[in-house]
C-alpha cells in the first residue's frame, strides 16, 4: 500500500502549523529542556517540520522514500530538541538544520545501496557532493577528461582520485543481483553467482581437517614413547621428516645394512601400532 496519502497530509498538517515567534519559542524550549514538557516539544517540533520536509526535497534524487527522508529527518529534529540550549540565544531552526541534515544523510548512506560505502567525514562529503562537482565542472560546456575531473573533484574535497573515481562508479549504476542473468537471452542463461564459486573447501571441513591434524599428531606422539633411541631415530628420518631417508643412507650412519634398518622400521611401526589400539581400547573402556 503507498504511503503517499499519508504523506501528503503530513505535510499539509506541517505547512499549516503556525510560526513561532523568538520569545515563544525561546519559552517552549526552557519548558521541555528544564520540565520535559511535552506539550511544549509538540509545539517546537511541529513548527519545525517545514524545515524537515525541505530537507527531504533535497535528497530526493537518491532514489529513498519520501516519507522515510521526513521520518529520519524527524528523528534529527528530537535530537536536536534534546540537545538544545535556549540560553545560547540561538534560534532552534538554526541549530536543529545540522541534526536533521545529518539523520537523513545517515539513512541515506545506509539504505542507498546494499554495499555499504566509507563513513569517514570525507566519504560522505564525497558521497553528497560528487554529482553537485560534477555537473559544475562542466556548466559551462568545458569537456574534461576524466583523470582531469576526478583531480578538479579530489583537490576540491580532500580525497583521493582513487576514491573518486570509486564513488564515481558506485553513483553511476544501481546494484545489480547476483542471481540477474548475464545476458539478456533469460532461457537458461548462467546469472552472475555461477562465476563466484569457491574451490576452496569450506570452513567447517578446515576446521575438522584441522583438528583431524591435531588428533593424528598427538597419537603419534604419545605412540613413539614405546620405542627406543635407534627405532626413534629411524622413525623420525624414514616417516617424519620432509625427504625421508633412504634405508641405504641409514644403513651407512648407523653401520648396519639395509635390510636391517628396514626390519627395525617394521618392528617400530608394529610397536606403535599395538600401543595405539591400546589406547583406543582404553578410550573405549571408560
Amino acid at each position: 500500500m503507498s504511503n503517499e496519502p499519508a504523506r501528503r497530509d503530513m505535510v499539509r498538517t506541517a505547512m499549516s502549523a503556525p510560526y513561532l515567534e523568538r520569545e515563544e519559542e525561546h519559552d517552549l524550549a526552557v519548558a521541555w529542556k528544564e520540565s520535559q514538557d511535552q506539550e511544549a516539544l509538540h509545539k517546537i517540533t511541529t513548527a519545525h517540520m517545514r524545515l524537515v520536509i525541505s530537507m527531504a526535497t533535497k535528497f530526493r534524487n537518491f532514489g529513498l522514500p519520501m516519507s522515510d527522508l521526513i521520518q529520519e529527518g524527524y528523528v534529527g529534529l528530537l535530537e536536536a530538541a534534546s540537545r538544545f540550549e535556549p540560553e545560547r540565544e540561538v534560534r532552534f531552526s538554526t541549530y536543529a538544520t545540522w541534526w536533521v541534515r545529518a539523520s537523513m544523510q545517515d539513512y541515506i548512506l545506509r539504505n542507498w545501496s546494499i554495499v555499504r560505502g566509507g563513513t569517514s567525514s570525507a566519504q560522505k562529503s564525497l558521497f553528497f557532493n560528487l554529482r553537485r562537482l560534477r555537473a559544475k565542472l562542466t556548466q559551462n560546456g568545458d569537456l574534461l577528461s576524466q583523470p582531469n575531473m576526478y583531480s578538479e573533484i579530489s583537490e576540491a574535497l580532500g580525497v583521493s582520485e582513487k576514491d573518486v573515481a570509486l564513488m564515481d562508479s558506485r553513483l553511476s549504476g544501481p546494484d545489480t543481483s547476483l542471481h540477474a542473468p548475464v545476458s539478456d537471452d533469460e532461457s537458461g542463461s548462467a546469472t552472475r553467482m555461477d562465476f563466484l564459486v569457491d574451490d576452496r573447501p569450506l570452513q567447517d571441513e578446515m576446521v575438522e581437517d584441522s583438528i583431524d591434524a591435531e588428533r593424528r599428531t598427538t597419537w603419534l606422539h604419545d605412540a613413539m614413547h614405546v620405542l627406543n633411541e635407534r627405532e626413534m631415530n629411524i622413525i623420525r628420518k624414514r616417516r617424519l621428516s620432509e625427504k625421508g631417508a633412504t634405508l641405504e643412507s641409514l644403513g651407512i650412519e648407523l653401520n648396519i645394512s639395509k635390510e636391517r634398518v628396514r626390519q627395525i622400521e617394521n618392528r617400530a611401526l608394529e610397536k606403535m601400532r599395538l600401543e595405539l589400539e591400546n589406547d583406543s581400547r582404553a578410550i573405549l573402556a571408560k
